[in-house]
């Protein structure tokens, strides 16, 4: 019989969930146990279900009970469970037992495995929609360390059952993934989604780590989730590594800079520092609970077509070096930006910007998409106590500066400039550095392409010397300076 007839069109075979579990369970050497705290046995039930579990499963277990979950894992610094710490506990607890109760001699080539994930799902109130953490620690080779895969999830279904089937076909999609798509983590974080709909759960944060992992970088991973329309932001720590944006977010006052940053300049740490001044200022506005967000749109990674994935790279490392938190986001509208913000908090916010991006929020055409229009996109802007904190921008013909007060913006949007901006919703940053107005992030980056001097002294301390180390933004050293 013929496996195929004139007509036929190439499509990739996604195995199903049982498929997926079987061939799991028929692997005599994969053997581990399943740790699944929050949302029942979802994971686990599947490879029940598939057969031939009896020579994979070592031990499946949910320890629901607080304290006897305590007793297990140990307590949390901050009495809460369902976090990145408590997932790790069950990981290395579970992974430890495997290791100490089954003989090596007796079992040479089993490759070990523990699963976990410690889940809230959605309240009977269907106010929060819960979240979780999901991960496997496991060998590839029975001779080498671990890896592991931890991931974050944010649930989108209204129905506590639904939530619980979509984590149990996650769950199997991980450890298939874990074991059968190792060397190509790309296309292991899409299979993430195989027979789940995107609009059902998001994935926030990734990470990869072990031997079979050791060239993956977590902060591309991220880009990725992005690209695939896995999530809408991701975040990384000034060490560079990727952190749950809640984890940074959740009840803090937030200033937030939005930038192509390529690379990043004075300007832009100017701009950060006067308007970090002026929102320190504000009432209820403490430094302790304050976070300052370098954001970076995928509108604007895209601005030469397909993103590049290095350049993007150096972006990022070049704040990170800084000290500063930068964030990735699929927001091309700023009111997408805070009603991101607003599901981690009620505090107040502010967003600094130049000239030209104010003028972009008050053109029409980027809400037409919108019933409301712009009025309703700037109802979600300006409906809590943010501010925009307005760095001035220069005429290199004329040497006028351009503030609030004399901002031309669509005569149609002229009486809606003013209610904003009479009403404290935009206020100037007047004690900036006049030394800065010349300078521009993009004749910045043709100087360094080009191999031209006197672009060091345009960017911040210590940013040239990476740049020329890293040879980053296609920085080529000339042959004159290599001799010398």
């Amino acid at each position: 019989m013929p496996e195929t007839i004139i007509g036929d069109k190439e499509f990739e075979n996604i195995p199903s969930i049982k498929s997926k579990a079987l061939r799991i369970n028929l692997n005599e050497n994969i053997y581990g146990t399943f740790a699944e705290i929050g949302a029942g046995q979802e994971t686990v039930r599947n490879f029940f279900r598939a057969g031939g579990a009896s020579g994979t499963i070592a031990k499946t277990m949910s320890a629901y009970d607080k304290d006897f979950s305590d007793a297990i894992y140990g307590i949390e610094e901050d009495g809460r469970y369902v976090t990145e710490s408590r997932l790790q506990k069950m990981l290395s607890h579970e992974f430890d037992l495997i290791e100490e109760r089954i003989n090596r001699e007796k079992h040479p080539n089993r490759l070990f495995f523990s699963y976990a994930n410690t889940v809230a799902t959605i309240d009977f109130a269907k106010k929060y929609k819960g979240h979780g953490w999901v991960g496997i620690r496991y060998q590839i080779d029975p001779k080498e360390p671990y890896n592991e895969i931890t991931l974050h999830i944010r649930f989108h279904e209204n129905d506590a059952q639904l939530q619980q089937i979509t984590l149990g076909i996650l769950g199997v999609n991980l450890i298939y993934g874990a074991y059968y798509k190792y060397d190509q983590p790309n296309k292991l974080l899409r299979y993430l989604y195989d027979h789940i709909d995107k609009d059902k759960i998001e994935i926030d944060t990734i990470n990869f780590s072990g031997p079979r992992f050791k060239d993956v970088d977590n902060r591309l991973m991220s880009l990725q989730l992005i690209k695939n329309g896995m999530t809408d932001a991701v975040m990384f720590d000034p060490d560079g590594h990727n952190i749950l944006p809640a984890r940074i977010l959740y009840k803090k006052n937030i200033l937030a800079l939005r930038g192509s940053f390529r690379p990043v300049t004075k300007v832009n740490i100017d701009m950060f520092e006067r308007s970090y001044e002026m929102f320190l200022k504000e009432n209820r506005v403490e430094k302790d609970r304050t976070e300052v967000i370098f954001e970076i749109t995928l509108s604007n990674l895209r601005a030469e077509g397909e993103i590049d994935e290095e350049d993007f790279m150096d972006r990022a490392r070049l704040l990170c070096s800084l000290g500063h938190t930068v964030m990735i986001s699929n927001f091309q509208e700023y009111y997408k930006l805070v009603e991101y913000f607003s599901r981690y908090t009620k505090m107040r916010m502010g967003l600094a910007m130049g000239v030209n991006n104010l003028v972009d929020i008050f053109d029409e055409k980027y809400y037409r998409h919108l019933s409301g229009g712009i009025l309703e996109a700037f109802g979600k802007l300006f409906f809590k106590d943010l501010k925009v904190y307005l760095y001035p921008m220069k005429d290199p013909e004329t040497g006028e500066y351009t503030t609030s007060e004399n901002l031309k913006v669509h005569p149609r949007m002229k009486e809606l400039y003013k209610f904003f901006k009479y009403n404290g919703k935009v206020v100037d940053i007047t004690d900036y550095n006049p030394d800065n107005m010349e300078i521009f992030s993009r004749e910045v980056l043709g100087m360094i392409e080009k191999g031209e001097d006197g672009w060091e002294q345009m960017l911040p301390p210590g940013v040239s010397e990476i740049i020329k180390e890293k040879q980053l933004f296609n920085y080529r050293p000339t042959a004159e300076k290599v001799d010398s």
